[in-house]
Order: structure tokens, then sequence, then C-alpha cells
């Protein structure tokens, strides 16, 4: 009876896990806007150094630094870096800032 009642303990400990397991993971991107969708509230970010081409979206969430909002990401904008997490296969900014702006006093 004790190995059962341990088996049970194990596959609900297991269950928990994969639930509570990390569901985002963050990245930054630094390159070209190549599209925007001001209806959506999306945008795409084509990475230096031939990296690919990233559909992002910005919510309420998303901080903007030196930079005043959506309005100011642009086609053809090359000053931008974007720290966005993965969450359900979408890339969602948590940052938008002009680059070098870590706030650090380099």
């Amino acid at each position: 009876m004790k190995i059962r009642t341990w088996i049970i303990v194990a596959l609900g400990a297991l269950a928990i896990s994969a639930i509570a397991a990390p569901v985002a993971q963050a990245r930054e991107f630094e390159g070209e806007i190549v599209a925007r969708n001001a209806e959506k509230k999306t945008f795409s970010i084509r990475e230096d150094e031939g990296g690919g081409t990233f559909k992002v979206k910005v919510n309420k969430r998303t901080r903007f630094e030196r930079i005043p909002g959506f309005g100011a990401i642009r086609v053809g904008r090359t000053d931008l870096e974007v720290i966005a997490l993965k969450f359900n296969g979408r890339w969602i900014a948590q940052v938008v800032e002009v680059r070098g702006g870590s706030g650090r006093d380099d």
C-alpha cells in the first residue's frame, strides 16, 4: 500500500511540475523594422547578421524607453532593440527601446 501511495504522490508532483514549467522564453532582437500593422499592434524585425525575421506583438504591458510609443516604430527603422517573451507561440514585446538604452553609463 505504501508503494502505491508513493507512486500517486510522485505522479502528482510530476504533473504539477509540468504545469508550472516556464511557458515564456526571453529573447533580445536588434535589426531593421520591415513591417508594421497598427490595427493588430504588431511589427516584424529582421535581425542583424541574417538572424531571421520575427513578428512581435505590443500590448499594454510593453515598456517603451527613449521612444514615445508604438507609433514611433516605423518600417526602415534600424536603431531599436526589443526584449520579448515567447508565449503560446507568439513573441510579446516586454521592452522596446533605442539601441544602447540599457541604462548603463558606458
